[in-house]
Parts: structure tokens; C-alpha cells; sequence
């Protein structure tokens, strides 16, 4: 049988060089079950994957954000249902956000992500995130 699949987008919320990490309420799913994540949720079907970020968002946090660009696509299969995870950089005008369905949230630096307990998926997306860029090499000049 083919597991379920869902489109799901989420916020990399960034502030003062610090990023958003919600920890998810629990579940009956035990591998995501209290488990940290970027804030998001699933695409609705013909939905504008930006679109479905900022309701979700207010859904969710009560809260309203500026989508940015896609930072990156994660695939991941889980046991019971496979996701393909779209992250954006997003930016709000405030921290005044409401946890209607996460437990807790923390601000982090990047350097930190690593120490959360993350869903796997997002975890993929934390690797993605503070991967340092490659330094570019120049050609030495022939002078």
C-alpha cells in the first residue's frame, strides 16, 4: 500500500540573526510526537504554497508573517506517511505570536539548531540551513 503524501510548507522565521523553532504538542505518531520544527503545515490542494504558509501560520501562532524566497525542498518518508517539505524565509513585524498548537517555541542562533530534538524532516532542513557555504576559490592571476 502507498503511504499518504502531503505537500507542507514552513516558516524559517529569522530575527535579530536568531531563528524560530516551535516544539510540536503531542501526537500519536511517536517519531514527531513533542519534536521541534520550523512552524507550518500542509499545502491544500490548488493552494499557493505561500498562501497556505501565511494561513497556516495564522492558524496555527495566530500570527502574521512575510513569505520570502524558498530556501530549500526536503523529502522525507516517515513510517506511516511521506512529506515533501518546502521552507521559507520568512519575516514578521512583531514576536507577538500565540502558541495555539506548539508547546514552546525558542529564538536561536544558528549554531544552536543542532542541539534541538528535531522531526526528521526539519532536521534535514537544520543540516541544509547551517551547512557553511564553500569558499570560493580564485584563480591566481598571470601578471
Amino acid at each position: 500500500m502507498e503511504k499518504k503524501h502531503s505537500t507542507v510548507v514552513a516558516a524559517v522565521v529569522i530575527k535579530d540573526g536568531k531563528y524560530l523553532c516551535m516544539r510540536r504538542c503531542r501526537s500519536h505518531y511517536l517519531y514527531i510526537s513533542e519534536r521541534w520544527e520550523f512552524p507550518g503545515g500542509k499545502v491544500e490542494e490548488g493552494e499557493d504554497e505561500k498562501d497556505a504558509l501565511r494561513r497556516e501560520i495564522k492558524e496555527e501562532m495566530d500570527w502574521d508573517i512575510q513569505v520570502g524566497r524558498r530556501l530549500a525542498t526536503i523529502h522525507h518518508e516517515y513510517p506511516d506517511f511521506a512529506i515533501t517539505l518546502r521552507a521559507y524565509e520568512c519575516s514578521a513585524d512583531d514576536t507577538d505570536f500565540k502558541l495555539l498548537e506548539h508547546l514552546d517555541y525558542k529564538w536561536l542562533e544558528k549554531e544552536e539548531l543542532k542541539t534541538l530534538n528535531w522531526t526528521a524532516a526539519d532536521k534535514k532542513l537544520v543540516s541544509r540551513l547551517t551547512r557553511r557555504p564553500r569558499a570560493k576559490t580564485q584563480p591566481e592571476s598571470k601578471d
